[in-house]
């Protein structure tokens, strides 16, 4: 079986709102690992946080089915008010993304630093569209 794993960290708000939870994927995300990166999601939510960064500066690989996980977990994620975004990613495990439009949904942000300062209001309007795999 893959290795996979996931660990979490909690970051302070850049401003003035609830903290944010980082998940730090390490491994192989894929049919027999997805069940795990799926509920760490949903316990996130459980225990009420809304503002997410997945970390992949260890994920070296993604399948099908963990790229569902990201996409079952988006709109629970928004309707909350908050956001799940992602950081760190890879050359290769970015072309994935890439490739299947993830961009187009979600802030991919080159650092979690990055992305913890999209979470600041005046960044509110930064959103997908300025992804990149590295700073």
């Amino acid at each position: 079986m893959p290795s996979f794993s996931v660990s979490f960290r909690t970051l302070p708000a850049p401003a003035s709102g609830a903290d944010i939870r980082v998940l730090d994927l390490a491994g192989e995300l894929d049919a027999h690992t997805a069940p795990e990166f799926e509920n760490a999601l949903q316990s996130c939510l459980d225990e009420g946080h809304a503002r997410l960064i997945v970390a992949g500066d260890d994920l070296r690989y993604v399948s099908s089915a963990g790229l569902g996980v990201f996409m079952a977990f988006l709109e629970p994620v928004r309707e909350r008010g908050g956001d799940l975004k992602i950081a760190a990613l890879s050359e290769e495990v970015f072309e994935v993304f890439d490739l299947l439009g993830f961009p187009l949904l979600f802030d991919l942000a080159p650092s979690v630093d990055e992305a913890v300062a999209r979470f600041a209001p005046e960044a509110a309007g930064a959103a997908a569209g300025e992804s990149s795999p590295t700073a």
